[in-house]
């Protein structure tokens, strides 16, 4: 549930809103336990869903950094290969 939770400062180009709320959605789920929740907590979790987005947009627009932005290819790249090794591990264990 949680891995799709990435780092999204210092990118170029730099995060947008969905990637922000996909990241602010995972987070929400994590600590509820809820992958869809009930109607009845549907209006709560949606609004906290909205509410740690809006707090994690104004966070990384005010973070400041002197090292170079990171490539998104590259990054997705280096995930690509930690998986494919993590998943070999995962099958010669098996």
């Amino acid at each position: 549930m949680c891995r799709n939770i990435r780092t999204l400062f210092n990118f170029d180009p730099p995060v947008n809103a969905e990637e922000i709320r996909a990241a602010s959605l995972q987070f929400v789920r994590k600590i509820t336990g809820f992958n869809k929740p009930s109607k009845a907590n549907e209006t709560s979790f949606l609004a906290a869903v909205d509410e740690v987005a809006e707090i994690s947009s104004r966070l990384l627009s005010s973070l400041k950094t002197d090292a170079p932005s990171r490539n998104r290819e590259d990054v997705a790249a280096k995930l690509a290969e930690r998986s494919r090794y993590r998943d070999a591990a995962i099958e010669r264990s098996r």
